[in-house]
């Protein structure tokens, strides 16, 4: 079960890939300054966490212009996670949960995937300004996204 909304949001520190490299992307830095909007995935090169982060990608200012900062979060490697993005094209920052710690400490493990192992669900939560969780959704299958309606009402209040 995930995280539930009015919780004290889980500090983490994941790596990104950009064009200079490895990057630390540290969760409570952006406390204060900006809301955050975690979009945890099972798997990079799959059909439907391709078609979520497009539409994030194609939809970003939406959630710029609401003070938030979007992460993509999935057991991939950070390597794995930059092909993808440059194959399709993504600008989310994708964050790399290789040990799968980020995915447990939210509640969102999805067990035994297509029997090659666990990921994390498809889920959703929203950091407000003072890091509590504002919003907090995991959906019914991997094949379902999430409620992004809801995710910007979240940001917006």
């Amino acid at each position: 079960m995930p995280l539930a909304t009015g919780s004290k949001a889980p500090d983490f520190t994941l790596k990104t890939k950009t064009a200079e490299g490895l990057k630390d992307v540290k969760l409570s830095d952006h406390f204060g300054l900006k809301q955050i909007v975690l979009l945890f995935f099972p798997l990079a090169f799959t059909g439907t966490c391709t078609q979520e982060m497009c539409d994030m990608t194609a939809g970003m200012t939406q959630y710029t212009g609401l003070n938030a900062e979007v992460y993509g979060i999935s057991v991939d490697s950070p390597f794995a996670q930059e092909a993808w993005a440059k194959q399709s094209k993504i600008s989310v920052t994708l964050l790399s949960d290789l040990n799968k710690q980020v995915a447990g400490a939210y509640g969102v493990i999805f067990p035994g995937l297509a029997g090659i192992g666990d990921t994390s669900a498809r889920a959703a939560f929203v950091i407000g300004l003072d890091g509590m969780v504002k919003y907090a959704e995991q959906t019914a299958t991997p094949k379902d996204l999430p409620n992004f309606a809801a995710i910007k009402a979240a940001l917006a209040s």
